[in-house]
């Protein structure tokens, strides 16, 4: 099944928004949907991976007559970060609930803590009505860190696989290899920035990161010549310069900054990402119209977009 399929689930950055005046680009916080080659990547889980999961259960049922007969749902879970809204869609994840499911999350936090014990924190217990141990389905979270990266190779789980040189980050055949590097430039704790590669083609999902003065200079080289960076443009210049209630330091960027990552890492498309929940369909439209090229887009929910 040779694909690459990408499909925005969640747009909106730091909270969801229910508005008449979103419907446009969407109102769900951050996920995004990856079909490669038969497998499910989604990143983050932000409330967009809700949806996600509803359809996935819809085709669930419809597979077979009874739970015997149903064809498994197999999803690799990619986090970013663990701010709200890069979680608050997780714990409403239906296949999580469901036995055969098996839902393999990978991520990062503190070197002294573990993303299981920080997610088991945050997302269950007192906040939900069920603790981590009680979820159904078949659910591993690993902490995942710069040094490694995963393999996805049909009839075998996740391997994970240590990077140490270039060609240790080259892809073999038909699989799918994910890779990463942490930022520094989101607080509290930085942001993974993930690398997914097939064949010949790379996506690169950048979310969550504040540029420097001249770019950065690691994301510039981590996604050189990719076929498609997805960036965080969550203000325009003049919100980030504001005299008055700058932004400069929130760990996000604007789009040009966005902009200037695709010119200096020679990423061949750009989708500008994670907007500011202010930024209604109006505000979004304004803004893009200062930046009409073939090879710029603008995030919204259900866009999809293919690399094969």
């Amino acid at each position: 099944m040779s694909e690459f399929k990408i499909k925005f689930r969640g747009v909106r950055g730091s909270y969801p928004i229910a508005d008449k005046d979103f419907l446009q680009y969407g109102g769900n916080t951050s996920c995004v949907e990856v079909n490669v080659n038969g497998h499910l990547i989604i990143l983050d889980a932000g409330t967009g991976l809700i949806n996600i999961g509803h359809e996935l259960m819809g085709k669930y049922i419809s597979s077979g007559a009874n739970a015997a007969e149903r064809t498994p749902i197999k999803a690799t879970v990619l986090i970013s970060h663990i701010h709200q809204d890069h979680l608050q869609g997780f714990t409403f994840f239906r296949p999580l609930h469901i036995p055969s499911s098996v839902i393999n999350v990978f991520g990062n936090v503190n070197y002294n803590e573990s993303l299981a014990d920080e997610m088991s924190e945050l997302l269950f217990g007192k906040s939900f009505p069920l603790d981590l141990g009680d979820i159904a389905g078949n659910l591993n979270i690993k902490d995942l860190n710069e040094t490694e990266g995963i393999v996805l190779r049909h009839g075998e789980a996740p391997i994970i696989k240590r990077i140490e040189t270039e060609d240790d980050a080259k892809v073999e055949g038909d699989d799918v290899l994910i890779t990463c590097y942490r930022s520094y430039a989101h607080p509290q704790e930085g942001v993974l920035i993930y690398k997914i590669s097939y064949r010949d083609k790379v996506l690169v999902y950048a979310t969550d990161k504040e540029s420097y003065h001249g770019g950065d200079k690691k994301l510039i080289n981590f996604a050189r010549g990719c076929n498609l960076l997805i960036h965080d443009a969550q203000y325009t210049t003049e919100d980030y310069m504001d005299a008055f209630s700058p932004k400069q330091g929130y760990g996000h960027s604007t789009f040009d900054m966005a902009v200037d990552a695709k010119n200096q890492s020679g990423a061949e498309k750009l989708v500008f990402f994670h907007f500011d929940p202010g930024y209604d369909d109006n505000k979004l439209n304004c803004i893009k119209e200062h930046y009409k090229q073939d090879d710029i887009f603008f995030a919204q929910e259900g866009m999809e977009l293919s690399l094969i």
